[in-house]
């Protein structure tokens, strides 16, 4: 992800005015670029992303305490407790809270922020890419935090509530099956009140997260046997097991090399998850049953039609800017920098464990 900026007159002699010898008129340039950037950096913050982006936002002003009805979230008839995951500080480790449903929910937030600074020199040059360069970096480093904050949260709600929602794999490579069977989970799961059939059917999985390895396994589709049990039932073994996926399917897995989804499931692929990759030592981590982050590997499902995961987060009244650019007043005229400071806060929980479902994959050994 970078920004950039058109090199336009105006944006040539907002940058040099920034390294005026006048200090009025270079903090007033340095402003006026903090005000033109902060907003493009809060929509590549908000589009960019892929796990945070699974939560629903929902804005509160600045210096306000936000909260949520829980009630409207969850029939009442149900359960009389719930269990809400959610962090405290970025980064750290989720909790769950019990309460009650019919109830105001408080929302823990915390702030992610960053710092950069670069010398006059290039804004007296007009150097743009140099400045364009700063606000990037300061856009990875808060979607970084992100990212690692949403993980922690799905990771911790799917650790502990596994038995129902892990689903084992048949094999050590993904197969139909295991979408079957992951289909079948989340249905069980996501009955009705009266443990009964929900209307409109509604509930289950609606998108899947994997590792490149794991769209490996649905393009070898095209080419390997899919099948998991033999015409009697008994499972598949022998030379009558080599049942090949539908013509159809083939040709579209070689000509397309992968599926945007499968079984109406739409695939996604991160390389934090992974045989040893980050998302799967921190599942590894919160799990305490039979999974190993340096052996197994973990397919993420989330139904995103629920609105389960729900991200608060503090926004400007008048311009419903959530990113607060300010320019960092840190640095004297000696050190010859200009600096510029970045905050963003917010709160991330999960109102429904039933909306986060997964698939352990036990990987042959390297």
């Amino acid at each position: 992800m970078n920004i950039k900026f058109e090199r336009s007159k105006e944006q040539l002699e907002l940058v040099k005015a920034m390294a005026s010898a006048d200090k009025a008129e270079a903090y007033e340039a340095q402003q006026a670029m903090a005000e033109f950037v902060g907003p493009v950096i809060s929509e590549v913050i908000n589009t960019a992303p892929t796990l945070s982006n699974i939560f629903s936002d929902t804005t509160y002003d600045f210096d306000d305490n936000p909260s949520i009805p829980v009630d409207l979230f969850y029939d009442i008839t149900d359960e009389d407790y719930i269990k809400v995951w959610s962090q405290s500080v970025p980064g750290g480790l989720p909790s769950n809270t019990v309460i009650p449903t019919a109830s105001e929910m408080k929302i823990a937030t915390y702030t992610l922020d960053s710092a950069w600074n670069f010398d006059k020199r290039y804004a007296r040059k007009s150097r743009l890419d140099v400045v364009a360069k700063v606000f990037s970096r300061m856009a990875q480093e808060v979607m970084l935090k992100q990212e690692r904050t949403s993980a922690n949260v799905i990771l911790g709600t799917l650790a502990d509530n596994a038995a129902n929602q892990l689903v084992a794999g048949t094999s050590t490579r993904l197969l139909p099956a295991d979408f079957n069977n992951l289909v079948v989970r989340a249905k069980r799961v996501n009955a009705s009140w009266t443990k009964g059939t929900p209307a409109g059917r509604v509930g289950g999985v609606t998108d899947l997260w994997m590792s490149p390895e794991r769209m490996a396994d649905l393009r070898a589709m095209a080419y390997n046997p899919i099948n998991t049990v033999d015409s009697d039932g008994s499972v598949a073994s022998g030379a009558d097991s080599g049942l090949t996926a539908p013509d159809a399917m083939r040709s579209q897995l070689f000509s397309a090399g992968g599926f945007p989804s499968f079984y109406g499931l739409a695939i996604h692929e991160i390389n934090e998850l992974g045989k040893g990759q980050r998302y799967t030592k921190v599942f590894d981590s919160l799990y305490n049953g039979t999974f190993s982050g340096a052996a197994d590997d973990l397919i993420l499902g989330v139904d995103m039609s629920a609105g389960g995961l729900i991200r608060a987060v503090a926004a400007d009244p008048e311009s419903n800017n959530s990113i607060q650019l300010e320019v960092d007043d840190q640095f004297v005229s000696r050190q010859r920098k200009i600096g510029y400071y970045m905050a963003l806060e917010e709160g991330r929980v999960v109102l429904d464990s039933r909306t986060i479902f997964g698939i352990r994959i036990a990987t042959a050994a390297s």
